[in-house]
């Protein structure tokens, strides 16, 4: 695989590429990572004709370290901590509640502007493919897939155009299959492996999902019922 990437669009059709064998299956369906993962999921979607939606997963970053993660919460009350690292550097409980308290408030903002009245897609007895533009630590993607078995999938297939070996390795314990198209060491930083990569926008991730969701006139038939 020859990196760096162009940009994630170009990421995502490769990684689509990658997912073939899941194509046209009725039982698939791909969540994206917000904010980063959902251009990537988008063009896999697109490549193996699959239904989008989001997994909404925030970061909780290390106090004066805030890009290392300590941590990530999912939808569902899930949080996963980096036990090793929390130790290391002597984080108090007290911090993590106030850290996790700040990003659950962000993660409810978000689901509510990116989904607006569209409810979540039923998961239960599907396959799932877990979608985000990259891995550093992997504390956001062990998050989304704890919090996606309790909704019950069939199976939770992780795909990442980039991560780091021993990142993927603890996944592949995690979920039931891992697809990356490439692991560089050092690994340093997901940015450092994309030619373009710009913040992705609320506005951008909004338009992606509503052109997914208009080409998928079955859509609501596949949300959870309240």
């Amino acid at each position: 695989m020859e990196l760096p990437f162009k940009n994630r669009i170009q990421a995502g059709r490769l990684l689509g590429q990658a997912l073939t064998s899941y194509a046209k299956s009725q039982d698939v369906i791909v969540l994206a990572l917000p904010r980063g993962g959902v251009p990537v999921g988008f063009e896999v979607a697109q490549t193996i004709g699959a239904p989008l939606d989001i997994m909404l997963v925030r970061k909780l970053g290390t106090p004066g370290q805030e890009e290392l993660a300590m941590g990530a919460i999912a939808s569902g009350g899930v949080c996963v901590l980096n036990s090793d690292l929390v130790a290391a550097l002597h984080v108090s409980q007290e911090t993590i509640e106030s850290a996790t308290r700040k990003e659950r408030q962000e993660l409810e903002r978000r689901e509510r502007i990116y989904r607006g009245d569209h409810p979540p897609f039923a998961v239960e007895n599907r396959c799932v493919i877990l979608v985000d533009d990259g891995l550093a630590t992997g504390a956001s993607m062990r998050a989304a897939v704890a919090g996606l078995k309790q909704r019950k999938p069939a199976s939770i297939v992780v795909a990442i155009p980039v991560a780091p070996p021993d990142t993927v390795a603890l996944l592949q314990e995690e979920a039931d299959d891992v697809v990356c198209l490439a692991m560089p060491e050092p690994f340093l930083a997901v940015g450092r492996w994309y030619r373009e990569f710009s913040q992705t926008s609320d506005d951008e991730v909004k338009s992606l999902l509503a052109r997914a969701w208009d080409k998928n006139p079955d859509s609501l038939n596949l949300t959870e019922k309240p």
